[in-house]
């Protein structure tokens, strides 16, 4: 086995939580289980990855089979990466394809080894119809890096793709060409959703649930961001109060929230100003680019209310997130539509 090889996996052992090592050895199923009979999983982290690569030694074990190992860390532990929502389209009036995974299988792989032969492309199905693929890249003078890779989970018969990508970000349009060819699409692009909890973009993309926010988890967001806000902030009437937790409950609902982290959209609406301003007497409308980050970021909208530090119900433009998510974030909107607050600068 190659000495490039043993070293990456003895790194990924030691990525593994130590009571998990086995279980996730068991998934990876290249060693036996009479060999996984012989490691001793209650020592350091570090002499059960050398008894690990020792037994890969014996196997002959090579770097695809390695690249499993750290698929199924990443599947695992996916929220140790950023991903991002891409939206791939068809052709206007173009009927649905049956879908064949043998078939996105080598088109995939003969459109990138086309292009950039040092690259090491890696495929894994799971039960939820989700195809999981590991793209370490190389350039035609230096092997594929195995330790940053970039990461691919399609879900077969819908246009969403959710993409981990490497730092070298010049290899995107490379993968997105692969990913269009492959599935017989004719165009792709970011939805601007980024996110590390895969699962969250999933619900939001396909629907799954009714995205909104407990109480209980407002209270426990908010108690470390705004402990030191003046508590006389929030309103004390209680007709009021219920007033804002009744708005707010018919916008987001009772339910918990999908965890997002960054969301973008375009706006174009009509100027309002005073009308002294030249900019009035322009006819073109005006645009800016709307960007939100938090670390839970819709979470952060359903609790701005009930803290008192935003009127109920709140602008569309903040409870837009999930309903323009399919419309990749772009807004054309009349200019009755949007409060004069919205679109000033």
């Amino acid at each position: 086995m190659d000495e490039t090889v043993a070293e990456y996996i003895r790194r990924t052992v030691l990525k593994i939580p130590r009571d998990e090592i086995k279980s996730m050895l068991q998934k990876w199923g290249f060693l036996s289980e009479a060999q996984l009979q012989t490691i001793n999983f209650h020592q350091i982290k570090d002499n059960i990855s050398q008894e690990v690569v020792h037994l890969c030694e014996e196997n002959s074990a090579d770097i695809k089979q390695a690249a499993v190992l750290d698929i199924i860390y990443n599947h695992i532990y996916a929220n140790k990466r950023m991903w991002s929502v891409y939206q791939m389209q068809k052709t206007a009036g173009e009927e649905p394809e049956i879908f064949d995974l043998q078939t996105f299988k080598k088109k995939f792989k003969r459109l990138l080894l086309s292009a950039l032969e040092n690259v090491t492309i890696n495929f894994r199905e799971y039960e939820d119809n989700a195809i999981w693929i590991r793209v370490a890249w190389g350039t035609p003078y230096t092997k594929p890096n195995q330790y940053k890779p970039s990461y691919v989970v399609y879900h077969s018969q819908t246009p969403y793709v959710f993409i981990s990508a490497s730092v070298l970000k010049s290899n995107l349009p490379l993968l997105c060409q692969a990913l269009l060819v492959a599935s017989n699409y004719h165009d792709i692009r970011e939805m601007e959703l980024r996110s590390h909890s895969l699962n969250s973009l999933k619900d939001i993309v396909f629907k799954k649930k009714q995205y909104c926010i407990s109480s209980q988890l407002s209270s426990c967001f908010f108690s470390s961001f705004f402990s030191a806000v003046d508590v006389r902030i929030i309103q004390e009437n209680r007709s009021e109060k219920e007033r804002i937790q009744r708005v707010t409950r018919e916008i987001f609902g009772d339910g918990p929230q999908p965890q997002l982290e960054f969301a973008q959209y375009k706006l174009e609406t009509m100027f309002k100003s005073d009308p002294k301003m030249e900019v009035l007497d322009k006819k073109e409308p005006f645009r800016c680019l709307v960007k939100f980050s938090s670390p839970h970021l819709l979470e952060s909208l359903r609790s701005l209310a009930p803290a008192g530090m935003a009127d109920a119900p709140l602008s569309p433009l903040l409870t837009c997130i999930t309903q323009k998510a399919r419309n990749n974030f772009k807004i054309k909107e009349k200019k009755s539509s949007f409060p004069e607050s919205c679109v000033s600068p």
